[in-house]
């Protein structure tokens, strides 16, 4: 594939969770070779390395569109952190102003750049298809699983350690019939005092656990809610230490106002070599 190099890159960071971001308003990278490029950048130690590729480009209704990938270069039509990186970003290069809108594969997502630190608020898509008692066998024993699409599809389990089996148990769920034939990320929650959360996440797309996720910390949020277990605004401790902060309403069944907050770290601005894509 003939690629103009170097290609400006900038490495973020939303609470751990890491991305490639790259203004690609010029649309220079065919899109039929995108899936295969987000491979090769997200490769940790050989190249850039990420949980996600995200591909800024232009939009006639809203700020701007995102083209998203995951590491294995499947495509995600949601990521919190990465809608909260991509919103700093546009700031920053003076597509947007504080408050924007931008268009991705759930929806379009309004955004605002709050305060000195440039945390970023989102407003996420309502959530759907809820679902609880579900129970499934994890190691020995039945877990009851809850589960909701807040963008992308999450199960939700609680649980009392603060190491669970991630990986183990997030593969049963990430790969279970139950969710077929999509599959579904894996959330394994703890409460803490005061209604505070724990949550660790296996990655439907990373296929591991990641340092955070943002549609997986509202989901556990929600579930945690609805099982009177927190109450909004919900603060969320994420694998990587960093604190998330989820807001929403109840409304009977249904759940409404749906935001999350929290860092969007710029890490380094580089130039991608051809190098970087061996």
């Amino acid at each position: 594939m003939k690629l103009d190099f170097p290609i400006p890159i900038t490495k973020m960071s939303g609470a751990g969770n890491d991305f490639i971001v790259i203004d690609h308003r010029s649309l220079f990278i065919p899109e039929s070779y995108q899936p295969q490029f987000a491979q090769l950048v997200c490769r940790r130690s050989f190249s850039a390395g990420a949980d996600g590729l995200i591909l800024i480009e232009g939009s006639d209704n809203e700020d701007f569109r995102w083209q998203f990938y995951n590491r294995d270069g499947s495509v995600a039509e949601m990521c919190g952190n990465g809608a909260r990186c991509a919103a700093r970003f546009a700031w920053r290069h003076k597509m947007a102003g504080r408050s924007m809108r931008f268009s991705t594969l759930a929806g379009v997502i309004e955004a605002e750049i709050i305060g000195e630190q440039e945390h970023v608020r989102i407003g996420m898509t309502d959530p759907a298809d809820y679902s609880d008692s579900i129970l499934i066998p994890l190691d020995d024993s039945q877990r009851e699983v809850f589960f909701i699409n807040t963008g992308v599809p999450h199960a939700v389990v609680f649980v009392e350690s603060d190491q669970p089996p991630v990986d183990s148990w997030g593969r049963t769920l990430r790969y279970h019939e139950q969710f077929e034939p999509a599959g579904t990320n894996a959330n394994f929650v703890k409460i803490l005092e005061a209604g505070q959360l724990l949550v660790r996440t296996y990655e439907r797309g990373v296929e591991a656990e990641t340092m955070a996720c943002g549609t997986g910390v509202v989901a556990a949020a929600i579930v945690a809610a609805r099982q009177g277990l927190a109450e909004s605004p919900v603060e969320v401790t994420t694998t990587g230490g960093e604190q998330l902060s989820v807001q929403f309403r109840l409304d009977g069944e249904g759940v409404a106002n749906v935001h999350l907050q929290g860092p969007a770290r710029i890490v380094y601005e580089g130039n991608l070599s051809a190098e970087a894509l061996l």
